[in-house]
């Protein structure tokens, strides 16, 4: 299916620089742009859901706030079940709305969809962190006031978020009532046919025990149905203005909060700051919530929404100085990556408990799980931007190993194998085929182990922690793969799924056996560092484990000896044993509303054919391109790249980056656009159920890794660029190694800058350069 010249859709926002915004309001696009609008900070997620709820557009809405990592774990119903299968699915949840402030002019409840809205607009501001909105709105009783709400989820302060709401009287004299509450009645997720989606129904997961006010916070208190975890919600208010003549509480069923009413004449305002905590046993001793939720409140009663404003616009000035890329010549693209990167910060958990969802904390489609998309697509992200952030992701890998190791039992093989999809380490994934079986996972964990270490210099967490996983996933793929005497010897993995779903349980597929092969050689090269530089740290891990030098042997040999598909004839390596064997999928006479593939045609209808979900062999290409001639390269994106639905989000950025380094840049930046705008254009027509977390990083890679050429090959850096002609320059900041570096990238040259730093040593265009601190050299 070779991409037909890409068009841009006309733009659903207007192309600004750093911020997004809507300037009309239609119920159609309502959860489209709650999803591009929503706010987080790792911890917490919430959908840009207006403050003041919806009238009279029923199924035009969904209301999302996340906790990341608070889930429940509801049973799965297998009408055939078998051994082995995942008995529990967890599901990240939607917790109590506190985002409720709902207002009344009069006797009359504001909302778009009543009386007469004179202006609308709502902006996302992504150099300072926060959500604002301004309405000019008149009664249905004619009473005219200005709105203006701003919200801010505090990057600072892990539990919590702000809102707050000013209303201006323009020509009105009378009562304004602002009733702000939580409420902790929660919908579940409709039933879809979209494995996409998730299950959704069922019993509502999360339980109430009970609400009451402390002091100035109101706190609401709920349990998990399964899992027995607890979250503790809170609010507390400070109102300017008016003398507040009247305030009520208000409490019923799972409501609790307070109405405040005053006078405004007309040039009168009122100002309701609105703060919201959240806090949950997963973080904290159950008995201490409560306590947690005060102190947190206290902090913020000390504080004013332009205080945390403040703070939030010094933590995105710091970010931006890393992880900042600066186009010239396309502002939608501008627009896009940033919007990319901060919707990533946003979402990403940085605890070493949590981690980073397919659709981070914007909705709830795959059920906030975590993928391989951590690794492949996330973290390299991190670890030239933010690489404390990445070192986060890799400790959560670190401590979910005991229950990789499970699993791994599960699967009758030594050592570890980790999950397909998770929340808390345990496997997930109900269809065995496209999940258990992508064992390739554990192979892509060490890729990531290997890259951090080699970009950051962080050989501590190597030792204390990378060198054990390492070593449990290397002795599950020995054990797992076996010296095939029909293959003369060669060491052959067998009932695996690569990355490409379309094709399930086969034998040697390239993309696992080459990645495999590379993690052997690494465990093998780790372990002999570990003897010769940290005899004691590998002494307690072989203890630990059972590890002997006999076993390190084993790997390495397993490594020389891998075998690998090659059809000699065509001059390409074989997805797997039987993929060329295939009939090709008939592309020509598949219409376009067939696609996705995976909603139109049963799997076993897909697995029979030569068609691919998404980058395979390709992306081998990409990870491991010191393996493959540039000829190769060539030959196998030709005949891989038409077979290539790209079905899955994940796909795009990886044939953009290897057209780039094929020298088709024009096929690179087409596949590039449709990525970095796959949210902001709606490309896949469902950012309602959330954004596309992993695009978003593969679209930094598709200027990095793509354009700039950048790979870390044995620890050396070295850039290859090749600017688009739509472009005047590119220049973006990668940390390397504790050193900040910044390479722009103009029509005639490329010029790199030592930021941050004493020295920084790498190649271009294989010539070898060292920047000492504030030099630049122009290539």
């Amino acid at each position: 299916m070779k991409m037909k010249t890409y068009v841009r859709p006309e733009a659903l926002y207007p192309y600004r620089a750093w911020s997004l915004a809507e300037e009309a309001y239609d119920d159609e696009n309502n959860q489209r742009s709650e999803s591009v609008f929503a706010l987080g900070n790792g911890y917490i997620g919430m959908r840009g859901n207006f403050e003041e709820g919806y009238h009279g557009v029923k199924g035009k809405s969904v209301t999302g706030n996340y906790v990341n990592g608070f889930y429940d774990a509801k049973p799965i119903v297998y009408p055939e079940g078998a051994y082995g299968y995942p008995s529990r699915n967890q599901s990240m949840l939607n917790v109590t709305n506190a985002q409720c402030v709902h207002i009344s002019v009069g006797d009359d409840p504001f909302h778009l969809n009543a009386g007469k809205v004179i202006s609308y607009k709502r902006e996302l501001d992504m150099k300072r962190g926060f959500l604002q909105r301004h309405v000019e709105w008149e009664s249905p009783s004619g009473g005219h006031v200005r709105l203006s709400f701003r919200r801010l989820v505090s990057l600072s302060r892990q539990h919590l978020a702000a809102i707050q709401v000013e209303i201006e009287s323009v020509q009105y004299s009378g009562a304004i009532r602002l009733h702000s509450f939580m409420d902790g009645k929660i919908e579940e997720a409709e039933v879809t046919d979209d494995p996409r989606l998730g299950s959704g129904g069922g019993e509502p997961s999360l339980m109430h025990e009970y609400m009451k006010r402390s002091g100035e916070e109101l706190l609401l208190k709920q349990r998990t149905r399964h899992t027995d975890f607890e979250l503790v919600t809170a609010i507390s208010h400070q109102v300017t203005g008016p003398l507040v003549w009247e305030s009520e509480d208000i409490q019923d069923d799972e409501h609790i909060g307070t109405a405040f009413t005053v006078r405004l004449a007309p040039g009168e305002k009122v100002s309701l700051t609105k703060y919201i905590s959240y806090h949950s046993s997963k973080d904290e001793a159950g008995q201490e919530l409560e306590i947690q939720a005060t102190e947190t409140h206290h902090a913020a009663s000390g504080l004013s929404f332009e205080k945390l404003l403040g703070e939030q616009e010094a933590y995105l000035e710091s970010f931006w100085q890393h992880a900042d890329v600066e186009i010239e010549g396309d502002p939608a693209l501008q627009q896009g990556i940033r919007f990319n990167a901060y919707q990533l910060l946003q979402s990403v958990g940085r605890d070493g408990k949590t981690n980073i969802g397919a659709k981070g904390l914007t909705g709830e489609g795959y059920e906030g799980h975590y993928f391989w998309d951590t690794e492949m697509y996330m973290m390299p992200f991190f670890t030239y931007t933010q690489p404390d952030i990445a070192r986060a992701l890799m400790d959560f890998r670190y401590a979910t190993l005991d229950k990789a190791r499970s699993r791994a039992e599960v699967m009758s093989q030594k050592g570890a194998l980790y999950p397909w999809r998770t929340i808390d380490g345990e496997e997930n994934s109900a269809y065995f085929p496209a999940g258990t079986a992508q064992m390739h996972i554990n192979a892509d964990i060490a890729y990531a182990v290997r890259q951090y270490v080699q970009a950051t210099g962080d050989e501590e967490f190597l030792v204390r922690k990378g060198a054990e996983i390492l070593f449990e996933t290397s002795r599950f793929w020995t054990d797992l793969g076996y010296f095939n005497a029909a293959r003369d010897g060669a060491f052959c993995i067998d009932a695996v799924t690569g990355p490409d779903e379309y094709t399930a349980i086969v034998n040697n597929n390239t993309y696992t056996n080459l990645m495999v092969q590379s993690q052997l050689s690494y465990a093998y090269e780790t372990a002999h560092l570990l003897r010769r530089d940290y005899p004691a740290e590998y002494d307690r891990i072989a203890q630990a484990i059972g590890l002997t030098e006999a076993e390190t042997e084993g790997w390495k040999e397993a490594a020389i000896r891998m075998y690998v598909p090659y059809d000699e004839k065509l001059g390409i390596y074989a997805q797997d044993d039987t993929f060329l064997s295939k009939k090709k999928w008939d592309f020509e006479n598949t219409p376009e509303d067939k696609y996705p593939l995976l909603l139109h045609f049963h799997p076993l209808v897909i697995y029979r054919h030569q068609v691919l979900k998404q980058a395979d062999t390709v992306m081998a290409l990409f990870l491991l391109g010191e393996k493959f001639t540039i000829e190769e390269k060539v030959r196998n994106y030709q005949y891989y790249e038409p077979l290539t639905t790209h079905d899955s989000s994940l796909s795009p950025c990886i044939h953009s980056i290897v057209s780039a380094e094929i020298g088709d840049l024009e096929g690179a930046y087409a596949y590039f656009d449709r990525t970095v705008r796959m949210d902001l254009d709606d490309i896949n027509r469902n950012a309602k159920d959330g954004l596309h977390t992993a695009a978003m990083a593969g679209s930094w890679m598709s200027i990095v890794n793509g354009f700039a050429g950048m790979r870390l090959t044995n620890g050396s850096l070295s850039f290859n660029p090749a600017l688009p002609a739509q472009w005047e320059s590119c220049s973006f900041r990668v940390t390397y190694q504790g050193q900040l570096l910044k390479v722009r990238m103009s029509r005639r040259e490329t010029s790199y800058t030592l930021l941050a730093g004493d020295r920084v040593s790498f190649k271009h265009q294989g010539k070898d350069i060292s920047l000492t601190a504030g030099e630049t050299v122009v290539m």
